[in-house]
């Protein structure tokens, strides 16, 4: 007869798991001797051999004692039935393996490939690395907000980004709010976003301006966003509202400026 110790060694497992298959039922509890100590015989080590095997193989716990107590049909069954669940949870891990492996990019994290693309081509145009976070991080909740306007969206930024004399403003915009908030350049800005704002607007109409269609909380809370991360924004969205714009992530022409 074996002491616990001994039929752990006897089995591969630790005395320890041998403890867990009694405390989960699965292994039956010997009678002491009369000094108290359980001891085990033969048939204990070949039954936490089996039940060592099964859980090696995946077969969660809860699943052993039913297979350890069926007959020759009932256990192929059973296997087969764990055996689709492991698939499943295979499957499962090769894509959270490859969410993990989109996060190590960064960008990828809450948000859709084409605004992770359009990120990436508005480093290649230089604008700084700063104003792209901010820009990034309100994309994570117009993308949770708004998924299905997304692709709607890109269209227009693909269109803007396609501009010259749009990029090359975006370029001295991110340099401006990369600065502190009395920067003179504010001020040039802010003249040249509202007549580029104003053209637009007359050219295309002011939904064109404005079509995001967003509830004011949310634009209150993204503006805030931008505001708090880059200061001198808060200062060109001052400078803009004296010159017939107010906002920023929902841009609106100001009514004492529209045309009659």
């Amino acid at each position: 007869m074996l002491t616990i110790g001994e039929m752990a060694s006897y089995s591969g497992v630790t005395v320890r798991a041998v403890r867990h298959y009694h405390a989960k039922g699965l292994l039956r509890e010997p009678e002491r001797d009369h000094s108290g100590y359980r001891r085990y015989d033969a048939a204990a080590v070949i039954e936490v051999i089996k039940i060592r095997t099964l859980a090696q193989a995946g077969v969660p716990l809860s699943h052993v004692r039913e297979l350890l107590r069926a007959d020759r049909a009932e256990f192929t069954a059973a296997v087969a039935d764990i055996d689709r669940r492991l698939e499943a949870e295979i499957r499962q891990r090769q894509r959270h393996r490859q969410q993990i492996a989109k996060l190590a990019a960064g960008d990828h994290l809450a948000l859709p490939p084409q605004v992770v693309e359009h990120l990436d081509q508005l480093r290649a145009l230089g604008i700084h690395e700063r104003i792209v976070q901010v820009e990034r991080d309100g994309w994570i909740l117009l993308a949770a907000r708004s998924p299905g306007r997304v692709t709607e969206w890109m269209a227009r930024k693909r269109e803007q980004n396609a501009d010259p004399m749009f990029v090359a403003f975006c370029r001295t915009l991110s340099q401006a709010l990369d600065g502190t908030t009395d920067d003179l350049r504010l001020v040039e800005l802010a003249d040249e976003l509202a007549a580029y704002l104003t053209r637009l607007a007359d050219e295309q109409g002011d939904d064109y301006v404005d079509d995001t269609e967003l509830e004011a909380p949310l634009v209150a809370l993204m503006d805030r966003l931008v505001v708090d991360t880059v200061p001198p924004a808060g200062r060109l969205i001052e400078l803009l509202t004296k010159r017939g714009w107010r906002g920023w992530t929902k841009l609106e022409r100001r009514a004492d400026h529209r045309e009659s």
